[in-house]
């Protein structure tokens, strides 16, 4: 059984390679948001021509960006939303509340420090992972029925 396995959230940390590198042996593709800061942050006006407004400018890319998300989260069987601790991720928020809407699986990745502001979206989610390896062992068990070593 092959798995397609969206990877959104926190850009700031390497819990995407880490679930990668976890779930090597298995049969899943991955796609995520552009992961460059950067380049997601200024795609719209890089394309489409610049803006004086601040708010223009974040808008063009915003929605530059959602033609990719949307693909990618239509397209996956599961959604894993990652909330990292330094910054408040509201575009993960939303892309764990369209997964929902669409009735995708949804695991959810975060602290300890995170669970009461959160409590909603983690009661959308058929998991709630506290690290990136339970995330892994998730994915293994789905796709093998085989528990962790």
């Amino acid at each position: 059984m092959a798995m397609k396995v969206y990877l959104s959230g926190e850009i700031h940390t390497d819990w995407r390679e880490q679930i990668i590198q976890g779930s090597a042996d298995l049969d899943v593709t991955f796609s995520s948001p552009v992961t460059d800061h950067a380049a997601s942050d200024d795609c719209g006006v890089a394309i489409l021509g610049p803006e004086t407004d601040k708010y223009w400018h974040d808008h063009k890319g915003a929605m530059v960006n959602a033609i990719r998300t949307r693909k990618a989260i239509q397209e996956a069987d599961i959604v894993v939303v990652r909330f990292g601790e330094k910054y408040k991720q509201w575009n993960a928020a939303f892309d764990a509340g369209y997964a929902a809407a669409l009735g995708k699986s949804l695991i959810i990745l975060h602290g300890a420090e995170h669970q009461h502001a959160l409590k909603e979206v983690d009661a959308a989610a058929l998991a709630v992972a506290e690290n990136p390896k339970a995330v892994a062992d998730i994915l293994r068990y789905v796709l093998t029925q085989k528990l962790p070593g």
